[in-house]
């Protein structure tokens, strides 16, 4: 699979653009602040019907203007398809495969995947539990329609229970077979969503740590664990024995809403003992685990967006990446820098059909 063409108009600082790119490799090369990531964040949005960065779409507006329209044309399974998003202010967005509108936004995630390496994925590390979850959801829903379906209605669920807790103590009430209800449900969904989640991180950990040590040339032991209080016992259990609890605070305090990731270097948090370095490094490699296993997963190599991907790295682990990315084990990639020197070592290594957009103020040469 790959993006063919790209058109867009009034999406952040671009006016307009209509771009044709080739299979392989595509270059955005220009100074900070010239439009370059918000490139990227259209090809992204197709992907996800929503902005990497932010997604209050009024925000993603140009300046001055009511809508931004972005399309896109891809080359998937032997077959043409057009992706095409709309939104106005005051107005529901748009969103259409090949000009049929979605019933649900939710069906159009993992038909074109896509994995983006950006500076802000540094919130996996530097963020709480919630940007954890996020990163395993958001890799399991690509490939896995019922794990986006039990998580929806968890969360759903999640939200009707914590409601009731409120209604309870506004009421000065309690009925304890209500409550019941949205336990049930909660154990039924999150049980599911547990396993897959572990059975994710299983199948992810020999990814990262092979990317780890090609980045980092071996010097690093790297931990990724999973950590759940479902691994503690039987979530029923825990449901009932934290009632009092939740009742007290007003809100659900166990369940798989509370999981996370335990990111490591060595025996110690990444956060807390990290370079800059060795931060980025373990990013990068977490990234690109999260692309080899979403193309072992699936029937359609994912497209690899790289924003700003040398920024505070080493000229030893620039190399391996460059070496890295030059495998034919990647389908589609984008690259943004505002060095020319990098991306002159990526071609020269890649020997394949590229093509370099000036980016300028918004506008694309």
């Amino acid at each position: 699979m790959h993006l063919q063409k790209l058109t867009l108009l009034d999406y952040k600082n671009i006016e307009q653009a209509e771009l044709d790119f080739c299979p392989k490799l595509n270059c955005f090369l220009g100074d900070n602040g010239a439009g370059k990531t918000n490139l990227m964040d259209t090809i992204y949005y197709l992907s996800f019907s929503k902005s990497f960065f932010n997604p209050v779409d009024t925000q993603n507006i140009r300046h001055g203007r009511e809508m931004f329209m972005i399309q896109g044309k891809y080359a998937r399974l032997d077959t043409d398809e057009v992706i095409a998003v709309g939104f106005k202010t005051g107005s529901p967005k748009t969103f259409k495969r090949n000009q049929k509108p979605y019933r649900k936004l939710s069906e159009h995630i993992g038909l074109f995947p896509l994995v983006m390496i950006s500076p802000s994925d540094s919130i996996l590390i530097t963020g709480g539990s919630e940007e954890r979850r996020k990163f395993m959801d958001g890799v399991i829903a690509q490939f896995d329609r019922q794990y986006l379906d039990a998580l929806l209605r968890y969360n759903r669920t999640l939200q009707q229970r914590n409601n009731l807790l409120k209604y309870f103590q506004e009421t000065r009430s309690f009925n304890a077979d209500n409550l019941a209800v949205y336990d049930e449900q909660l154990v039924f969904y999150g049980t599911s969503i547990h396993e897959k989640r572990k059975q994710f991180i299983a199948q992810m950990i020999p990814y990262f740590q092979k990317f780890y040590d090609f980045i980092a040339m071996g010097k690093e032991q790297v931990v990724l664990n999973y950590e759940s209080s479902l691994d503690q016992g039987n979530f029923q259990d825990q449901l009932t024995a934290a009632r009092n609890r939740d009742r007290a605070v007003l809100f659900t305090t166990t369940g798989i809403h509370k999981d996370d990731l335990h990111l490591g270097l060595g025996d110690f948090p990444i956060r807390k003992l990290g370079s800059q370095g060795q931060t980025k490094t373990y990013l990068l490699a977490l990234k690109f685990a999260q692309f080899e296993y979403l193309k072992n997963a699936g029937e359609i190599k994912p497209i690899l967006l790289l924003d700003d991907l040398f920024d505070k790295l080493d000229a030893n682990r620039v190399g391996k990446i460059i070496e890295l990315v030059a495998n034919d084990q990647f389908g589609q990639i984008f690259i943004t820098d505002t060095n020319r020197e990098h991306l002159a070592g990526i071609l020269e290594k890649m020997k394949t059909e590229y093509r370099i957009f000036q980016i300028n103020q918004g506008k694309v040469i």
